[in-house]
């Protein structure tokens, strides 16, 4: 985790304290202290969101700190390439599953003016995304809340098929990994809502079902596809416009 030199001093203020409180208090200390590191990160990032969007820099380092979810992050690796494609889409943007990128991407969005849409089948964790949609304003992300539904062979998100743009980018870091099914249901379920050309990033490519999911999608897209990062994996997948109109959920 990196912080600069003002939150180092605080950090160590923070950690004496701690050492002579009960737990209970040190909970609420850590998390005022998360709470003061985010709002400060956050304030910075959406002054100029292409800046902080590189792996380890302090900024997306203090946002990672400061959102609570470090297991998540990867060291920011797999978030900030989500940032840069995102910076580069040239049109609306889908993620599975919701979380800190759904904030950073949606002040990206936000500012380039297109689309962004999350879906998230966590209720607890939908309300903190929605607080913090409506918090920093973030006009262009529509939270999609609903549980996952049962498709038969696989389980996974039931999206608003209807209201939905074509998208350009698509962020696939859920359902969870143990989910029927794992993370398939995106190709099946959302197809006709990609666009040739469209992007798949594919979180978790150190598992091997995910690497199985993605051998299957391109196959059955015609894409091609690149496992990149050095510290926590993760696919890249672009599609085409044959494997679009021949593929037999079509």
């Amino acid at each position: 985790m990196h912080f600069n030199r003002k939150n180092i001093s605080l950090k160590r203020v923070f950690d004496i304290i701690k050492s002579i409180l009960p737990d209970r208090f040190k909970t609420v200390l850590r998390n005022t202290h998360r709470n003061y590191v985010f709002g400060r990160a956050i304030k910075q990032f959406m002054n100029n969101p292409s800046a902080y969007s590189r792996s380890g820099n302090n900024i997306l380092g203090d946002l990672i700190y400061g959102w609570g979810n470090e297991d998540w992050s990867a060291l920011g690796e797999y978030l900030a390439a989500c940032l840069n494609h995102a910076i580069k889409s040239n049109g609306p943007i889908l993620e599975c599953g919701s979380g800190l990128s759904t904030i950073l991407i949606g002040v990206i969005a936000t500012k380039r003016g297109i689309e962004h849409w999350a879906l998230e089948h966590n209720r607890e964790w939908a309300e903190k995304v929605r607080n913090n949609i409506n918090k920093y304003k973030l006009k262009s992300v529509f939270l999609h809340e609903c549980p996952l539904k049962d498709y038969g062979s696989f389980c996974w998100y039931d999206p608003p098929l209807e209201s939905m743009p074509t998208f350009a980018l698509i962020i696939c870091d859920g359902p969870p990994g143990e989910t029927k099914g794992g993370r398939y249901g995106l190709v099946p379920i959302m197809l006709k809502k990609f666009q040739s050309g469209s992007v798949i990033l594919l979180d978790d490519a150190g598992r091997e079902p995910e690497r199985l999911i993605a051998t299957h999608w391109k196959n059955e897209l015609k894409a091609s596809l690149e496992v990149l990062g050095s510290v926590k994996p993760y696919i890249r997948l672009v599609l085409n416009i044959n494997g679009l109109y021949n593929n037999k959920f079509l």
